[in-house]
């Protein structure tokens, strides 16, 4: 990315503001950036653990998978799924809060013994999917944020602030430059002067 610039004081200036602003803003935005990256890697961690408990209970349950067959299906469904939306490192990221089941009533007397902890272990395997599901997409945000802070730190950097220095430097040349000349061209106005003087006076 060029920067455009005058060689004058105003576009000193001018650059001098935006440099200031971007060495100051850096700091953070680094600090966001390592954050992000932070919090990415825990929501990770998070899926593998989701993972490795669901994974537990589809084990559980293939042992009992004889009884699983008799079990009827319909009587648990999911309602509704609440959510809350938080705020980590700056991104709003959805948050599980509560799942609604709605289970049809059936006869404790006449449906088999296990049906109440095998509607239990299905609300846990189905409370892991869904936790997994937001895991997800907590990362999908995540890491879409991070990414851009990194090239914005890059941006920043890499190109912005070496290109500011860079202007301000040249600016800064020139003016000196153009400083000793106009100091040069004054000096021999005023040597030529003094040899006119010099020659009148004889």
């Amino acid at each position: 990315m060029a920067i455009t610039f005058q060689y004058n004081k105003t576009s000193l200036q001018g650059l001098e503001k935006n440099l200031k602003m971007r060495v100051r803003a850096l700091p953070t935005i680094k600090n966001k950036e390592s954050a992000l990256r932070l919090e990415v890697k825990r929501a990770k961690d998070d899926i593998v653990r989701l993972e490795s408990e669901l994974e537990e209970k589809i084990r559980a349950y293939d042992k009992m998978l004889a009884l699983w067959g008799e079990f009827d299906t319909t009587l648990l469904s999911v309602e509704d799924v609440k959510m809350d939306v938080k705020k980590i490192a700056g991104v709003r990221v959805p948050v599980l809060e509560e799942v609604v089941y709605s289970i049809k009533p059936f006869s404790v007397f006449t449906s088999p013994k296990w049906y109440a902890d095998g509607l239990s272990e299905l609300k846990k395997m189905v409370q892991i999917g869904i936790e997994k599901e937001f895991c997800a997409e907590k990362i999908k945000l995540l890491e879409y944020a991070r990414k851009k802070t990194t090239q914005k730190v890059n941006l920043f950097e890499k190109v912005q602030i070496p290109g500011y220095e860079d202007a301000i430097r040249k600016i800064k040349r020139f003016m000196e430059d153009e400083e000793n000349l106009s100091k040069s061209s004054q000096k021999i106005v005023k040597a030529k002067r003094e040899k006119e003087i010099e020659t009148t006076e004889k």
